[in-house]
């Protein structure tokens, strides 16, 4: 079977933004009230997460992404929670310098940030882990994230095993899992415009710095 009769010319998959577009009078003066005014019309258009990001990391040799979920943001950075045993754990570990980005296509927008990723307290970790669904709860201790496991099975004995073990108490809080927040140093804020003329406005701090720089990019 020939696929190249059955599926689409890549080449030609393209649309023509022209929903919206971004003026440098019209932004905010710093980016995380920027982000929030966008996050909440994101919220108000029922994107389906809209707090999905993908983070980025690398440990210098190879780098990796996925898909994450922005749990929290003000204006010290933007958090996520994860096993701290976990592959990006490791990679934030050897180098603290990540990137993020939250795709929003139906808006045809996206927010690109730059910084340094820092575990957050053990106390903020227990505030987010403890207002969890149970199973996610539970699910946090069965999973040795990122490991080679043999099969399916396994994870689901493992379940079992901490349902049994925390069915009378408290789900305490794994002390290999926590959240990160990650501190930005530049902020993308990108419009789709037509021709491919987009608006892309970038939100830069120099280190110890107050206040922020707005640049207009070329697109």
């Amino acid at each position: 079977m020939d696929l190249t009769t059955l599926l689409p010319d890549v080449a030609e998959m393209r649309r023509n933004y022209t929903r919206d577009g971004l003026r440098r009078g019209n932004l905010a003066p710093e980016p995380v009230a920027q982000f929030r005014q966008w996050f909440e019309e994101a919220v108000k258009a029922e994107l389906l997460e809209p707090n999905a990001m993908v983070l980025a990391t690398t440990d210098g040799t190879r780098p990796g992404s996925r898909t994450v979920l922005l749990k929290a943001f003000d204006e010290r950075g933007f958090v996520f929670f994860t096993n701290y045993e976990s592959r990006k754990a490791h990679d934030i570990a050897i180098n603290p310098h990540v990137s993020l980005l939250f795709p929003w296509y139906t808006l045809e927008r996206q927010v690109g940030i730059l910084g340094v990723a820092k575990r957050i307290s053990a106390a903020e970790s227990l505030a987010y882990f403890v207002s969890r669904p149970q199973g996610s709860r539970l699910g946090a201790w069965v999973s040795h994230q990122s490991s080679i496991i043999s099969s399916r099975k396994l994870l689901e004995m493992k379940w079992q095993e901490i349902k049994q073990k925390f069915q009378r108490g408290e789900i305490p809080l794994p002390s290999f899992w926590g959240g990160f927040r990650v501190v930005p140093h530049e902020v993308e804020f990108w419009q789709g415009r037509e021709n491919r003329l987009h608006d892309r406005f970038r939100y830069t701090r120099k280190m110890g710095a107050a206040d922020w720089s707005i640049e207009r990019l070329a697109p």
